[in-house]
């Protein structure tokens, strides 16, 4: 609550704060739910706190104008967007692993991982549409939510950082995860 509050005190442009936090507030409505009928693994739960640090912190600033990142290893542009963009792929492809598991939708460990990997394209692909719908609704008021800086690439570094951020979810959680998900009675494929 407390980087919340910061983050909606002064930012830099209000409604790119609004844009950004969104998905926090959505997220803790939904988190707060279900708590009690469907309690997540500690692991995930600090990991979307994570995911959320990152989206206030954005949204405080501008995804281009985050301090630290600016020039950051000889780069011409503010490359915080690509921290969001890993962030969207590495806690989602928890999440989504843990439901899917939980839930029993796919029990092969192969299949898991390629439905994982899918979604966090699917929704990082979804989340651009949604950059592109608030540009064109907006005009010029939504440049720093999609905080291009001008690299013609974007969309696509954009979603391919959110692939990388999955796969290296999978690959360097998936066994604590499983740790996890043991202590609650859930025995993962």
């Amino acid at each position: 609550m407390a980087v919340f509050v910061w983050s909606g005190i002064n930012p830099k442009d209000q409604f790119t704060w609004l844009l950004e936090v969104s998905p926090v507030i959505i997220g803790g409505v939904l988190l707060a739910a279900t708590y009690t009928s469907f309690r997540l693994t500690p692991l995930l739960y600090v990991l979307i706190l994570a995911h959320c640090i990152v989206l206030m912190v954005g949204g405080h600033y501008t995804y281009a104008e985050v301090p630290l990142f600016d020039g950051l290893f000889g780069s011409e542009r503010n490359n915080y967007d690509k921290v969001g963009h890993f962030f969207q792929g590495f806690v989602p492809a928890i999440l989504a692993r843990e439901i899917l598991i939980r839930k029993q939708v796919v029990r092969s460990k192969a299949w898991l991982n390629l439905v994982v990997v899918s979604i966090c394209l699917a929704f990082s692909a979804f989340y651009e549409l949604i950059e592109w719908w608030v540009a064109l609704a907006s005009g010029k008021s939504a440049e720093a939510f999609l905080g291009t800086q001008g690299y013609v690439w974007d969309t696509q570094s954009d979603m391919g950082w959110a692939l990388f951020g999955a796969i290296c979810a999978l690959v360097s959680l998936s066994g604590w995860h499983n740790k996890q998900l043991n202590k609650i009675g859930v025995e993962p494929s």
